[in-house]
C-alpha cells in the first residue's frame, strides 16, 4: 500500500494545507507557538490517525459479528518525551453505556491491536527524505 498527501505552507505562519486525492485538511499551531489554531496541529493528526483507524477496524469487526453496539469512542493521549527519546500513545476504548463481557472485551482489544495504524506505529518505521 503507498499513501501520498502533499502539505503546502505559505507566508502565513504554519497554516498548512493538506492534501490527499481529492480530500483536503488544515493543520496548524495553537496561538502561543506562533500560530493561528485554524487546524489540527500534527500531534492531533498523528494521535487522530490511530484513534480513527482503531474505531473504524472494530466497527468493521463488530458488524461483520452482528453484535449490538451502536457506539465506538477511542481517545488517544499523546505523550512526547523528547529527552529519553519516547513516545507514548495511551489509548482509552469505550462503547457508551453497553456492558460488555470479558470475552468480547477480549476479542476487542486484540481487534484494536490489530488496527493497521497500530500495526505501523510498533513496527520499525523509517523515514528517508529528499531534496531534489
Amino acid at each position: 500500500m503507498s499513501i501520498k498527501v502533499k502539505a503546502s505552507l505559505g507566508t502565513e505562519k504554519y497554516y498548512t494545507e493538506v492534501i490527499a486525492g481529492e480530500n483536503k485538511i488544515i493543520t496548524d499551531e495553537p496561538i502561543e507557538q506562533g500560530g493561528g489554531n485554524k487546524g489540527f496541529n500534527p500531534f492531533e493528526i498523528l494521535a487522530t490517525s490511530l484513534a480513527s483507524c482503531t474505531a473504524a477496524t472494530l466497527r468493521m469487526y463488530i458488524d461483520k459479528k452482528g453484535w449490538n453496539i451502536p457506539l465506538i469512542n477511542v481517545e488517544v493521549e499523546l505523550k512526547n518525551y523528547p529527552q529519553i527519546p519516547k513516545t507514548q500513545f495511551g489509548r482509552t476504548i469505550n462503547f457508551g453505556a453497553d456492558q460488555l463481557n470479558e470475552e468480547i472485551k477480549d476479542k476487542l482489544l486484540k481487534i484494536a491491536n490489530a488496527c493497521p495504524i497500530h500495526k505501523m506505529l510498533t513496527n520499525n518505521i523509517e523515514v528517508l527524505t529528499q531534496i531534489p
